[in-house]
């Protein structure tokens, strides 16, 4: 008589599945003050740029570099941080991303200058860079595998919870304290998170890393920075052709190609470049870099409209987020449902088609148009993007070994930063070229000193024409703005129409997950009764 077979043996332990919704909890609140923070400092830039003591008197280029130094550092370390979280522990990477995070928070709170501002938003992201990939490395080995598009879909959720919550708070604390108080903030936060993360996270690494790889870590970190700099450089100069961006750029492709050159030969390579042979891998990293190029591009742009164009005040134009966040906090925990449904292809092709339209969207958008269609878009992108990241984010995870989380995490942050960082260099250059054309046919009234600062962007132009008494160039100056930012958006719908495209062409019907790494375990979903989700 055949003997039934035993239950296979679940992957995590019953005590750790037992308390897995509130490690979820934990790893939320760290991913809301990493998310939070930018979202903050967007509201914060034009009270910064005022002149002491209400602000720093930064200008233009010191506000895209109190943003672009979190991102040059942010970007760079993210690989070598999610390796070393796979190695030496994703709980320990976390605890100290987030004291350094902390750290990096108050020094920035206390910042007199401009370059010491830049300075200790470096810092901000060296933390960060640890944070991000452990968050989602620890879901995936806290969540049985039938479990994790649900945690993913809240983890993605949480980061509309941030975009809602950061311009709100930053806002409200730029109307009744100094400036500094939007990075102070973000210090009790993450003590309540270090305790939580000491008394609940459980530990995990990859029980094989085996040897480390010094060269390919060294060139992944130098062809990032590299390329990420030569980008950041052209958006500001505005000039992609200048030796200031493209050599950093090409130096930087250079490394990485002399990087998986490196990887493809050694025994034990950092990264497995056979990952990006998987279509569900390769196709899903794509679409979350092409998605986010489009998003930052029109993002940096929002807050100018708001608040330059509209008049709405910093708290004001921060509520004027809430429809985005909301969208992306209702639907993206649902998100699975609709791919249990229709598949992960369709239903990625189908919300990045609605962030395609809320792009276009914008074009109707005026100096004077009603302010609930820009409410109306901001819901529309927030429901495309709920139907995006979640599914290609699970899709990225579930095609590596439970193992290698940490690398996975990172690479998937990696795309993600870099599609932003090149939509911010790209998009932006576009919009200052475009801006810089419409409104210099109206600067002959200014003195010719004044004429090519007052060309750079609409708070520039605002700024003289207030301190000139040339009332006359405040209309000029916010039309030449609504049509740059017309350009701009349509330029996002196309490459999101793109998007559409790599979405059905690449990514699977159904998420497959890899086999595990290490022999002889399994899904608790594969042969054992479930308990009851949380």
């Amino acid at each position: 008589m055949a003997t039934a077979a035993a239950p296979a043996a679940p992957r995590i332990p019953e005590a750790i599945h037992r308390r897995r919704w509130a490690i979820l909890g934990t790893l939320v609140l760290a991913l809301l003050v990493v998310v939070l923070d930018n979202s903050i400092l967007n509201v914060a830039m034009k009270t910064i740029a005022s002149p002491a003591p209400t602000g720093l008197g930064a200008s233009q280029s010191d506000l895209e570099w109190a943003i672009n130094s979190y991102t040059l550092v942010f970007a760079g370390l993210l690989f070598t941080a999610g390796l070393l979280g796979d190695r030496i522990g994703r709980k320990w990477t976390l605890l100290g991303g987030m004291v350094v995070f902390g750290l990096g928070s108050l020094l920035s709170a206390m910042a007199s200058s401009p370059g010491e501002l830049i300075t200790y938003r470096a810092v901000m992201g060296l933390g960060g860079a640890f944070v991000m990939p452990a968050t989602l490395a620890i879901i995936m080995n806290v969540f049985e595998r039938h479990e994790q598009p649900k945690a993913i879909g809240i983890w993605a959720g949480a980061v509309g919870l941030a975009i809602a919550i950061g311009p709100i708070t930053g806002g409200a604390l730029i109307e009744h304290f100094w400036w500094g108080s939007v990075f102070l903030v973000n210090v009790p936060i993450v003590i309540a998170a270090l305790v939580a993360m000491t008394l609940l996270v459980p530990d995990s690494k990859d029980p094989m890393p085996g040897k480390l790889d010094p060269v390919g870590v060294l060139l992944s970190i130098i062809g990032l920075v590299a390329l990420i700099y030569g980008i950041i450089k052209g958006g500001e100069l505005a000039d992609f052709t200048a030796v200031a961006a493209w050599g950093p750029v090409l130096g930087g492709v250079v490394a990485l190609v002399l990087f998986v050159l490196h990887e493809r030969r050694t025994e034990h390579p950092a990264l497995d470049v056979t990952w990006f042979r998987k279509k569900q891998f390769s196709g899903s990293v794509a679409v979350v870099g092409l998605v986010f190029f489009a998003l930052m591009g029109v993002s940096f742009f929002g807050v100018f409209y708001t608040q330059s164009v509209r008049g709405y005040s910093a708290l004001q134009a921060g509520v004027l987020m809430l429809p985005l966040a909301a969208a992306q906090l209702v639907f993206a925990p649902r998100a699975r449902l609709v791919v249990d449904r229709f598949g992960v292809r369709a239903t990625c092709a189908g919300g990045m088609a609605l962030i395609s339209v809320a792009f276009l969207g914008y074009l109707l958008l005026g100096v004077h148009t009603s302010i609930w269609l820009l409410v109306g878009i901001g819901f529309l992108m927030g429901a495309g993007m709920a139907h995006v990241m979640p599914p290609v984010t699970v899709a990225i995870m579930g095609s590596l070994p439970r193992e290698k989380a940490g690398a996975g995490s990172a690479i998937n942050n990696t795309f993600r930063q870099v599609g932003g960082s090149l939509g911010v260099a790209v998009l932006g250059a576009v919009l200052s070229s475009v801006y810089r054309n419409g409104i210099s046919g109206q600067l002959a009234q200014l003195p010719a000193a004044l004429r090519d600062k007052a060309g750079e962007s609409l708070e520039a132009t605002l700024a003289i024409a207030g301190g000139t008494h040339q009332a006359g160039l405040v209309d000029p100056a916010k039309e030449a703005f609504v049509h740059a930012m017309h350009v701009v958006a349509g330029l996002s719908a196309g490459f999101t129409a793109i998007g559409v495209l790599l979405a059905l062409v690449l990514l699977p019907g159904k998420v497959v997950a890899a086999a595990p790494a290490a022999p002889g375990v399994q899904d608790r979903a594969a042969g054992e009764p479930q308990p009851a989700e949380a």
